[in-house]
């Protein structure tokens, strides 16, 4: 059975998306499974277990100049590629125009079908026409998990029974030595990763709480590593940096090996952002901080070294420490 996922973007979609393919594996062993993605969220689709084909788009860059020779060539380029193969099942777990676009375009083998939501669930975009296209609109619970919602229209969708267990099957090089380990710092301590940055500014934790999380981490032999995705946020790791001991701002790093470095930390603390979920995908030692109620949407989920801490306006120090302190302390038992 080949089987055609459509999830295009963004990075912690992408991530709560995985989950899904290792179900159809475990349940569809024999199953071929392709993806059509964003370039940028690639490569790391590439490291998701059982993926076959990686179909790459730029639909955030074509619909800036649709009508340009480069963007008509480029489309013509991945509609070859896209239907180069002939789908059993290609499933919408995007639910957007353009998700639906691409889920139209895919070619189906005979008797095959297209399957999307029906509905929009809480948190999450929506938009009708991934509903037109579909032969099978799957309607949804309102009020669930980012995770689950990819799980639960793939398992309806493809018509096996939801696993009990939840697993990403994000692949990562942990015995590679990535250089960006060897220089973070000068002593030889186990080092944490602090995701600060978010694309809401909203979403973000004061700078004096990192900076005192920091002296905490570095009081129980911990070193730091600062993270960033944009220009910005990287300006704002270097402040933090000069505020820290035993800090480094981390170079930007290609997705596959910012997957590798971060799974040779101890632990990451960060706010509600892609890289955040990466941790989580990882499996690694992890607190999730929220300003907003909202974790329970995409926050970590039965995972006793991974938890959320959650307040308005923000988590105090005291209480992001303490949760550090427990998911430590359950990793270690």
């Amino acid at each position: 059975m080949k089987i055609l996922l459509v999830k295009l973007s963004s990075l912690g979609d992408v991530v709560h998306a995985m989950p899904a393919v290792q179900d159809i594996r475990r349940a569809l062993p024999d199953a071929q499974i392709d993806w059509v993605v964003e370039r940028g969220f690639a490569p790391l689709v590439r490291r998701c277990d059982g993926v076959g084909r990686v179909i790459e788009c730029e639909l955030r860059r074509w619909r800036k100049a649709p009508l340009s020779r480069q963007t008509r060539s480029e489309w013509r380029a991945f509609r070859t590629e896209l239907q180069r193969e002939a789908y059993d099942a290609v499933i919408d777990l995007q639910g957007l125009t353009k998700s639906a676009l691409v889920a139209w375009l895919a070619r189906l083998a005979p008797g095959g079908r297209r399957h999307a939501l029906a509905n929009q669930t809480e948190g999450s975009g929506y938009e009708a026409p991934t509903r037109w296209v579909a032969h099978q609109a799957i309607p949804i619970q309102p009020h669930i998990h980012a995770v689950l919602r990819s799980r639960e229209l793939c398992a309806r969708a493809l018509g096996y029974a939801l696993p009990e267990s939840e697993v990403y099957g994000l692949l990562a090089h942990r015995e590679r030595v990535h250089p960006v380990i060897n220089t973070r710092s000068s002593s030889s301590r186990p080092c944490v990763a602090l995701v600060h940055g978010s694309s809401r500014a909203d979403k973000q934790w004061p700078a004096d709480h990192w900076l005192a999380l920091a002296a905490r981490l570095d009081a129980t032999g911990l070193d730091v590593a600062l993270l960033h995705g944009t220009d910005a946020e990287q300006q704002h790791s270097e402040m933090l940096a000069r505020g820290m001991k035993h800090a480094v701002v981390w170079p930007h790093l290609a997705l596959d090996d910012l997957v590798d470095a971060l799974a040779g930390c101890a632990g990451v603390i960060g706010v509600d952002s892609g890289l955040s979920h990466i941790a989580v995908a990882l499996d690694l030692p992890h607190v999730q901080i929220y300003n907003f109620d909202t974790a329970w949407r995409t926050g970590p989920v039965a995972r006793p070294c991974q938890r959320s801490v959650f307040a308005s306006p923000a988590p105090e120090v005291q209480a992001v420490w303490q949760t550090w302190l427990k998911v430590c302390a359950s990793a270690r038992s």
